[in-house]
């Protein structure tokens, strides 16, 4: 029983990983073919279609928990949005919770390369349209592709290791947007460019919330309004500060 709960536990990698290491090690007792022979490239080519398999499973699993919920999803109504049987669904992930941690992780994965790629220094140079573009377009632009990044990170019902990684993953964004402003905002305290980075976290929030729930032409317009509300909360205090942005470079 240990041990079952521990493949259990184990992701696709892992998994992945002692198959290929058991069908090495069968093939050199067996005096087969090593890593380095032809007869290697069979196993090689079954983890190419695992990979496949699971990248399958988990945007269908995203397709089903954007639309359903993750109370809502079920790994029938995923196997389903795949095109494979859940008998095939179980070779890969045990049950829902898994399937929803390993996708958790690898959108997780992607939103850090995003905001990473939005908070560089480069962007200060900016004058604040331009810079509230530069930063906020790529983070919406995200969140409106990945509708599962939102329901995998919000809700009490969500895996435990999720909302974890989730917390952490705020409170790295927090900082960040922190030194940004600590970096265009010079000559505002240290206390004031917290309280201002927290403000302008939560209005991002708020307004990509409205964002999300809309489409087309509508949601284009609340991504208008979003910008606007930062840019006005933000610009007096460029004006403000002697190391802020003059309204010439504006």
């Amino acid at each position: 029983m240990p041990e079952s709960r521990a493949e259990n536990a184990a992701t696709p990698a892992q998994r992945g990983e002692r198959e290929e290491g058991a069908s090495t090690a069968a093939g050199l007792a067996a005096g087969t073919a090593g890593p380095t022979d032809a007869g290697s490239a069979r196993p090689r080519r079954r983890q190419a279609r695992g990979e496949a398999r699971i990248a399958q499973l988990l945007d269908a699993a995203a397709s089903v928990f954007s639309t359903s919920g993750y109370n809502g999803a079920s790994t029938n109504a995923i196997a389903r949005e795949a095109g494979v049987s859940p008998g095939t669904l179980y070779q890969f992930f045990p049950n829902k919770e898994a399937i929803a941690v390993e996708l958790g992780d690898r959108l997780m994965h992607r939103w850090r390369e995003t905001y990473g790629a939005a908070f560089v220094v480069s962007h200060l140079e900016l004058p604040l349209d331009r810079l509230l573009d530069a930063v906020l377009d790529p983070l919406i632009a995200f969140n409106c592709e990945n509708p599962a990044f939102a329901v995998l990170t919000h809700g009490s019902e969500i895996p435990g290791v999720i909302s974890q990684e989730h917390d952490a993953l705020h409170a790295t964004m927090l900082s960040r947007i922190e030194q940004l402003l600590g970096t265009y905002l010079p000559d505002l305290p240290r206390d004031r460019v917290a309280r201002v980075a927290g403000m302008s976290f939560v209005l991002f929030k708020a307004g990509l919330d409205l964002v999300m729930s809309h489409e087309g032409a509508e949601r284009a317009a609340y991504i208008g309004e979003l910008k606007a509300v930062i840019h006005r909360y933000l610009e007096p205090l460029a004006c403000d500060t002697p190391g802020g942005v003059t309204g010439e470079a504006r």
